[in-house]
């Protein structure tokens, strides 16, 4: 019955409540049971009590103190039971989005936090035996709520992604801090937060577990910890002492981890860390495995991957010896691969380690399918019209990685493709194609082919990973993907690897992968952008770019389109539709790639010295005009929809509309001079004129808003300027928008204009 009752959704809010309920009061059988099925099909699958779902699991990750218990222990731990089940039953990414979709990671991170307090800080001296004749852990309950607590956040990606434009990504927010001060935020209970019906649901969520707020300093383990991560990306490690419990607990994790090597008088912990401090092992049959807190051992285990690495650089340790012992340990408590993960990472972005050789013999050898998978992402790329490095390597000089990397490529490839793993290697894998991203080219490659040797159901997604890496070298790569989405955008593209007819079709595609049409086939530039913007470090550069692509973009309209006037000419109506369309594509990854400092810098900078700057084209001849009006049409409503994109157009409160006056102010300071003459405009004087009349004509239909935050003054300048090109029905329409404070020179322009 209870397997019928996992694979089939609930039919009721009261069938899903009364399952709840056998979870909170039942015994410990009950309580295994009724976990199992709210994490099964109802959770997955169950879109009508999806919502319940969740909430009911998020209130059993946090039980109440029951009335009779007195132990000194914290009541979670007669919970170690359930408490497993849940979070083996949420640790797929799936279940996590789910947990996002409804605004609840804040309160789930929060009851990690806890159950790792706890379980972190116990003596794995009891386990308990689930139903299923299982045997668990401190440790393995500790494990799979760390695991999880991790996936809330980037906590394994390179610094250098939080030091793009003037705010930092969403993902460098998602630290324990973050998350805590939002959770905490849904406990206010004020009248104005309680109307919104959303708020009542979270607030009541956030309040089952615990109805004051908790800060990072509530636990103090996962604060230690948290501090040494941020410590390790930061610096080399240091801090280690002689004598400590720290240093003592380095020692028998070592020996533990290098028991079977044989080293003649040496210690396992001598031949790993060269000092002579350490007592000599016994033999491997009276090994006993330290009976260790969880968090002590994570607070040692950057030492160990240390100690373990530095003795395979200098050769004390064989590479086959080194990933041996790092599995040993990864097993031992499957929670250090997390810390593994953040020491390796670290060393991988310091560039200090020297490469090794992956040849088959000390380090496993891409070279089965290596050249397959350069033929794979020149396929994908075939689109592009991007340059693939060759990945061929003589047999003087094979395949390469840094030591850091290839041993932790090595570690996860030892592990099984089962779902225990999964869960662990769900943590590891982002941070393992992050890295391999991040070294030079073709370490990504390098790691797609060895990891495809080991799982071939994921050739697509890794070839695809590895495929995107080609971008992230070369700034040149990615503005050749970028004339490519313009291109195939308009159908201006005359490959045949994608559609002709233009369209979001043609930018994002219709699928990938190898079941499509009898093998790999091009991707879609549009989806590959999508997969590279967010590693890209120096997004400054796409301004110019994104301009000059514009304008590129706009003389091929003119030239290629096939919609002709009677003269020969583009049709002006039909092109402005199509520079439309190339200027909302330019806007749109303007913001999606940059965000705010982007789009300011595009108003500040960019616009200003280009319009200052002197453009020359060839294909300007003979056009009459078309095209110097359609290049500042293009610029209007690039300009235009980047602000409406991150400002907004209304007078909201938000904290990017806020700074709309100040970089808006500044922008129409640098039109009101150029037409007062203070500032000489080196571009076409018809660019010019379509420019400045878009864009406020844009702001006059479109966001009257931006006009009430402008000054008088500077109004009633721009207004002089549109006057002395005629344009008096957008002057007056301009100073109609602008509020009481314009009526004087509005009356005023009429009488002059005799309106």
């Amino acid at each position: 019955m209870i397997n019928a009752l996992v694979s089939t959704p609930a039919s009721s809010f009261a069938e899903i409540e009364k399952v709840f309920e056998i979870a909170c009061k039942g015994s410990n059988d009950e309580r295994i049971a009724g976990a199992t099925i709210l994490c099964g099909a109802s959770l997955i699958r169950g879109w009508n009590i999806q919502e319940h779902t969740v909430y009911f699991i998020t209130r059993l990750l946090s039980p109440p103190v029951l009335a009779d218990y007195s132990e000194n222990e914290s009541h979670l731990i007669s919970y170690a039971p359930m408490l497993n089940v849940l979070l083996v039953g949420i640790a797929p990414v799936d279940c996590v989005q789910i947990f996002s979709l409804h605004g609840l990671v804040p309160e789930l991170a929060g009851s990690l936090m806890t159950i790792c307090q706890v379980f972190g800080s116990c003596v794995p001296n009891i386990s308990w035996t689930l139903t299923t004749g299982e045997e668990i852990s401190a440790h393995a309950v500790f494990s799979n709520a760390f695991a999880l607590l991790l996936k809330l956040w980037r906590f394994n990606h390179p610094p250098v992604e939080y030091g793009v434009g003037d705010v930092p990504p969403v993902g460098s927010q998602l630290t324990p801090e973050y998350l805590l001060l939002v959770r905490n935020s849904h406990l206010i209970s004020s009248e104005n937060s309680l109307k919104d019906p959303n708020r009542r649901r979270l607030a009541r969520v956030a309040c089952s577990s615990s109805s004051k707020p908790i800060f990072v300093d509530s636990f103090p383990k996962l604060k230690v910890w948290y501090r040494q991560h941020l410590a390790c990306i930061a610096s080399p490690l240091t801090g280690l002492v002689n004598g400590t419990p720290v240093h003592h607990t380095v020692d028998a994790l070592l020996n533990m981890m290098f028991r079977k090597i044989n080293r003649g008088n040496q210690s396992v912990a001598n031949v790993a860390s060269g000092s002579s401090n350490s007592s000599r092992l016994g033999s491997e049959e009276g090994y006993l495995r330290p009976k260790l807190p969880a968090w002590d051992i994570l607070e040692a285990v950057p030492f160990v991957a240390d100690a373990a690495l530095t003795a395979c650089a200098h050769g004390r340790l064989s590479p086959r010896e080194l990933c041996t012992g790092l599995k040993d340990l990864a097993d031992y408590l499957p929670a250090t691969l997390a810390t593994i993960v953040s020491y390796f990472s670290a060393e991988v972005t310091r560039g200090v380690w020297k490469s090794v050789f992956m040849n088959g013999t000390d380090w496993p050898s891409p070279a089965a399918n290596l050249s397959s998978v350069e033929e794979q992402i020149k396929k994908i790329l075939a689109a592009t019209g991007v340059d693939v490095p060759s990945l061929a390597a003589g047999v003087s000089s094979p395949a390469a990685l840094p030591l850091p990397l290839a041993a932790f490529v090595s570690l996860t490839i030892t592990y099984k493709l089962d779902k225990a793993s999964q869960r662990f290697l769900d943590l590891a894998g982002p941070a393992l194609e992050t890295l391999a991203a991040g070294c030079p080219w073709p370490c990504m490659p390098i790691v797609a082919s060895l990891w495809t040797q080991k799982a071939k159901r994921w050739s697509d997604f890794l070839v695809f990973s590895a495929s995107r890496t080609v971008f992230l070298h070369s700034n040149d790569a990615v503005v050749q993907l970028l004339r490519s989405c313009f291109s195939a955008t308009l159908g201006l593209n005359t490959s045949c690897c994608i559609s002709s007819n233009g369209g979001i079709g043609a930018l994002l595609g219709h699928g990938f992968g190898s079941h499509f049409n009898g093998g790999i086939s091009p991707v879609a530039p549009g989806i590959l952008y999508l997969r590279v913007y967010r590693s890209i470090r120096d997004v400054m550069f796409l301004r110019e770019e994104i301009v000059s692509l514009l304008m590129q973009t706009v003389e091929d309209i003119v030239c290629l389109k096939p919609k002709k006037s009677k003269y020969g000419h583009a049709s002006f109506a039909a092109a402005l539709t199509e520079v439309k369309v190339a200027a909302s594509l330019g806007a749109s990854v303007v913001f999606l790639t940059g965000g705010l400092g982007l789009v300011q810098s595009l108003f500040k900078e960019t616009l200003p010295s280009w319009f200052m700057s002197i453009h020359r084209s060839e294909k300007e001849g003979n056009r009459g005009g078309i095209l110097p009006m359609l290049r500042g049409y293009a610029l209007a409503y690039l300009a235009a929809l980047c602000g409406a994109f991150i400002w907004g157009i209304d007078s909201s409160l938000s904290a990017a509309s806020k700074r709309r006056p100040k970089i808006l102010g500044c922008h129409m300071e640098f039109l009101a001079s150029a037409l007062d003459g203070k500032i000489s405009v080196g571009c076409d004087p018809a660019t010019w004129h379509a420019y400045v009349s878009g864009f406020l004509s844009l702001m006059v239909r479109c966001t009257p808003t931006w006009i009430l935050e402008l000054n008088v003054e500077l109004l009633t300048r721009l207004c002089k300027g549109l006057r002395q090109w005629n344009e008096n029905e957008l002057a007056l329409a301009l100073l109609g928008v602008g509020g009481h404070g314009t009526m004087g020179s509005a009356a005023e322009m009429i009488i002059e204009t005799e309106f």
